[in-house]
Order: structure tokens, then sequence, then C-alpha cells
């Protein structure tokens, strides 16, 4: 299994990025889906997850309502819509997989992208 995270980049606050997250390997719909991040000098953090079939995802209390995990069985990638950025929202970001129905876990993600850097300017 391989996942490759894409879309990161350099945004105002306020703005908006679409991350993408490219999964070969076995089955995509055998795997929930997340999101996490970690920030400089920070701990890795939970963002979202969707389960397999792509049922009700679930995010941080940080980014309910701006943030949106989304995923498509069959282009085998999971998307991350990210509106009103703040700046504590700079982060890298990384995509993971988890044979498990949704998980906020990051230890039971058993594969993980290599992540993509998100920087929100003031």
């Amino acid at each position: 299994v391989q996942l490759q995270a894409s879309g990161g980049g350099l945004v105002q606050a306020g703005g908006s990025l679409r991350l993408s997250c490219a999964y070969s390997g076995r089955t995509f719909s055998s795997y929930a889906m997340g999101w996490f991040r970690r920030a400089p000098g920070k701990e890795r953090e939970f963002v979202a997850a969707i389960p397999k079939n792509g049922g009700l995802a679930y995010y941080s209390d940080s980014v309910k309502g701006r943030f949106t995990i989304s995923r498509d069985n069959a282009k085998n990638t999971v998307y991350l819509q990210m509106n009103s950025l703040k700046l504590e929202d700079t982060a890298v970001y990384h995509c993971a997989a988890s044979t498990l129905s949704l998980s906020v876990a990051a230890s039971l993600y058993k594969y993980w992208g290599q992540g993509t850097q998100v920087t929100v300017s003031s």
C-alpha cells in the first residue's frame, strides 16, 4: 500500500485548499481513511476520518465546520477540503489508512503517506 498526499501550499488566512491523497495497493474500500497533521514543535493531531464506505465522517473540534473529508473509491482517492483557514492550521498534513471501521487514534492506522505542507499566512 502506498499513499501520496498532495495539494498543500501557501495560503492566506481565510482562504481554502484542497488536499488529495492517492492510494495504490489492495482494495481501497477496505480501509477507513484519516488525515492527521503535525505543526512545528507540536504533537501529531487527528484532523478527520471517513469510514470505508464513505459514510458519516468524524472531525476534530478544531476543524469541525471548516474542513470536509471525502473519498472517491472509484478513483482510490481521499480528499480534505479546507476552508476558512487559520494561522494555527499551518502544519504538515498526512493521510493514513486503517483496517478498522473508523478511528481517531494514529496508532490504529497502518499505512501513512509522506505528508504535504500547508502554510497559512496573515
